[in-house]
């Protein structure tokens, strides 16, 4: 690995030093949304079969023949191959770069997903790009050809399903497709749970391929015996996708391959039919809500890619300076790999007026579709880098609580379990306080990005209602859950006290962008004088409380962040530096516990709270043990949010869209918060959603 990291743009390299190569846990592949989420789980893509987050094998191989010898560039099998040597591994927020040398060949392998947030007509394409750069190194000619397969794994839940495959011409594009033969559209949910409805897609140039469906381990022993596939597809389906698992394959002859770069690419693709189930209306994937088709889909991918490429590439340059510039060059790749996640980790839909809706998942956690305190922590991202989106995963949460089947005085906690939207009329699973404050915060946020509180309006009644119930029931919270629920229910919380403060005082933020001046200073002022009490109430020699009647411990206070970000200014700024000097003192080796209960952290916390400190300095504090614990777990999953902060060999909640919540301190930058929101393409002039029922 070269201890540095590059980004190539227009022919130049952007480089930021590290002091060592970074090693992702888990190095993102082809990535769109829960059930497209392919990942490499080893330090070399030749060192195990990529897998789906959910850790069941989903196989992309690729191999290649130079000069009669047949070498491996992806995939563990077969294992009579010997694996090219890699040099590099490099994770940007559109792009995964591997570099290969040996036999006298450069390879160059670049997986690519256009998840461009100011452009939902591209970021909403379910497909990655995989492209194959070869040049001699040697100075020699060399005779090369390049095999890839996609497994029909990717479109069953469980691999004994039976799948069916055919070809197709899409334009230029030969398009080779796999699927159940049940197709159970929508009819199926849960968190360990894989897509068994629609057809995955590998296509490539007619003219640069031969391509093939046939059994995996024969298609891979006869290019490493004879360089090329039988020019007949399997016919012997329906089978199981454990029964000589067929496999999409493409072989690409490159010309006789000297200096000159040569370039062949596979898209990946994946037609999910239907997107979600909203209350029993069936939701198309946002791409498709023109009638647009799977064989458009993959002309259009394919013409567009040269702009897509350099635009994608453009947009990782200017995110990681960024990134870099705020919080440093461990924080930016981080960062980097959390794009990625948290943009896997979501659906978007298209409502009947053919508008945005954004879904999360809660992965790995219970699969909880629209979580409201999924949402909170991850949408620091789409604040910053997409407005549209951010509006797009309140707006079903809007719509639900306006219906006549919520009847609580609170926000919802979540919406089914995706894909299904259903609704849960149970008052919020516990969690009243915490889903009240983070939709009042969240509302104001937007409203920051928007420079008026029009989104909003239509839901006014319910931000009222939400902010009465805070002043009743926010300074000092019954016994219930907060976003934190694994701990358990806790009474006089003082971390969702400041939750319910900093909501209040969101409120009044949005009366004064509304006009309306008596309710802007009531609830500012409200929001003060809750401020001096909770100050009073939560003291603990140098720090403040867990509890207001436990002295003796702490926690973290993250959801102080927005005071600042939003200019609140509740809260003096005296209370976060007395914080982040404890916090130094109670940090294990790898990162910040939650609170004094436990050496749990979470990830997207520890990094809020790294946020309140005001010197660049003491925010690089808290982001190396993070660093550390990604550069050097054992645990090969995705990032994770939740971990054990004294060692290396536990891990916890993964692949979930909590990460986005990394991209908080981008946030505390003004400047560069509103750079990047003004540039958002996709803003529908009027919100009309659905109705919930």
């Amino acid at each position: 690995m070269v201890p540095v990291l590059l980004c190539v743009l227009n022919g130049g390299l952007w480089a930021r030093a590290a002091e060592t190569p970074f090693r992702p846990p888990a190095v993102p592949l082809v990535t769109f949304d829960p059930y497209l989420s392919i990942w490499s789980e080893a330090d070399h893509l030749t060192d195990a079969n990529t897998r789906h987050w959910t850790r069941r094998e989903q196989a992309l191989a690729s191999l290649v023949r130079i000069d009669g010898k047949t070498f491996r560039l992806m995939g563990a099998e077969p294992r009579n191959a010997p694996p090219l040597p890699q040099l590099s591994v490099q994770v940007f927020p559109t792009r995964t770069l591997y570099e290969f040398a040996g036999a006298g060949v450069h390879i160059r392998l670049t997986f690519m997903t256009a998840a461009l947030p100011h452009d939902l007509d591209v970021f909403s394409r379910p497909l990655s790009y995989v492209t194959w750069d070869v040049t001699s190194e040697d100075g020699a000619t060399h005779d090369v050809s390049i095999y890839a397969s996609v497994s029909s794994e990717l479109a069953v839940n469980q691999p004994n399903q039976p799948v069916v495959w055919s070809r197709e011409q899409a334009g230029p594009l030969t398009a080779l497709r796999a699927g159940t033969k049940a197709q159970p559209i929508l009819g199926s949910s849960g968190d360990n749970h894989r897509i068994d409805w629609g057809y995955a897609y590998a296509a490539a140039l007619t003219q640069d391929s031969q391509s093939v469906v046939g059994a995996n381990d024969d298609l891979l022993a006869g290019f490493v015996q004879a360089g090329f596939l039988p020019g007949i597809d399997d016919s012997q389906m329906p089978r199981a996708a454990d029964d000589r698992t067929p496999v999409l394959a493409f072989v690409f002859r490159l010309h006789a391959v000297g200096s000159k770069p040569q370039e062949r690419q596979l898209i990946i693709a994946y037609d999910e039919i239907d997107a979600i189930k909203y209350y029993g209306t069936n939701l198309v994937p946002y791409w498709r809500r023109n009638g647009m088709s799977p064989e458009e889909l993959l002309q259009t991918a394919a013409s567009d890619y040269p702009s897509l490429e350099k635009r994608c590439a453009k947009f990782d340059h200017d995110l990681m300076e960024d990134l870099t510039r705020v919080g440093g060059a461990e924080y930016a790749q981080i960062c980097a790999l959390a794009y990625r996640e948290c943009a896997a980790a979501c659906g978007l839909a298209a409502d009947a007026n053919g508008q945005p809706l954004y879904f999360t998942k809660e992965n790995t956690s219970n699969g909880d579709i629209a979580t409201v305190d999924v949402i909170y922590p991850m949408d620091p991202i789409w604040i910053l880098l997409s407005p549209t989106l951010a509006k797009a995963t309140l707006e079903p949460i809007f719509a639900y609580a306006a219906s006549p089947h919520w009847k609580f005085p609170n926000a919802p906690h979540d919406l089914g379990t995706y894909p299904l939207v259903f609704g849960r009329d149970d008052g919020g699973e516990g969690m009243p306080v915490e889903e009240s404050g983070n939709m009042l915060i969240l509302s104001d946020a937007i409203a920051h990005d928007d420079g008026n509180a029009d989104f909003v309006a239509p839901w006014w009644p319910q931000l009222t209602q939400w902010a009465d119930y805070l002043t009743k029931y926010g300074l000092d919270p019954e016994n219930q859950l907060c976003t934190d629920d694994f701990m358990g229910h806790l009474a006089h919380n003082a971390n969702l006290s400041i939750k319910a403060i900093l909501g209040l005082a969101a409120y009044g933020d949005l009366c004064r962008m509304r006009g309306d001046t008596t309710d802007a200073k009531k609830f500012s002022d409200m929001a003060r004088f809750d401020a001096k009490h909770w100050m009073q109430v939560a003291a603990d020699d140098n720090h403040y409380r867990l509890a207001f009647d436990k002295p003796g411990t702490w926690s973290q206070k993250y959801n102080l962040v927005w005071d600042r970000i939003l200019g609140l200014d509740v809260f003096p700024r005296s209370v976060a530096r007395k914080e982040i000097k404890f916090y130094k003192s109670v940090m294990q080796p790898y990162g910040l516990p939650l609170d004094s209960r436990t050496r749990l952290t979470k990830t997207d916390w520890s990094i809020w709270t790294a946020t309140l400190a005001s010197h660049r300095a003491g925010f690089e504090s808290f982001i190396s043990p993070i660093y550390d614990y990604l550069d050097h777990t054992t645990v090969r999953d995705p990032v994770s949010d939740s971990y054990v902060t004294d060692t290396l060999r536990k891990g916890g909640f993964h692949a979930r869209p909590v990460v986005g919540g990394f991209y908080i301190k981008m946030l505390t930058n003004h400047r560069i918060w509103k750079k990047w929101a003004s540039g958002d393409e996709t803003k529908p002039a009027n919100w009309a959603p659905l109705p919930a029922r």
